[in-house]
């Protein structure tokens, strides 16, 4: 699991609930998905969705801040920036080298 330092990313645009969101973002294991209302409730605002989908779309470190991992919760794939196919790659992907592969236990 990548633990984001603030002081090397230029985050000095972003407000405190959108570093918290995409530092739970970055918690999301690798071959794993969480959903928008899953990242709200990490960071304690249970009705705050709509905000972590907001804030995912600007993410500003996507190779950092795997957004890409975060879904709808039911279970359909949400907006993504490089487009749903993209997004539908980038999972499949994931799981695919899991299940190959295996992978280390994230902490």
């Amino acid at each position: 699991m990548l633990r984001l330092s603030w002081e090397w990313l230029d985050a000095g645009r972003l407000t405190m609930l959108q570093k918290s969101v995409y530092s739970a973002t970055a918690k999301i294991p690798y071959g794993k998905l969480s959903s928008y209302k899953e990242i709200a409730e990490a960071i304690n605002r249970p009705n705050a969705y709509r905000f972590v989908g907001t804030t995912l779309a600007k993410n500003p470190f996507p190779i950092l801040i795997p957004c890409h991992r975060v879904i709808r919760s039911n279970n359909t794939i949400g907006l993504f920036a490089g487009g749903k196919n993209l997004k539908i790659k980038m999972i499949e992907l994931e799981r695919s080298t899991v299940k190959k592969f295996g992978i280390v236990k994230q902490e």
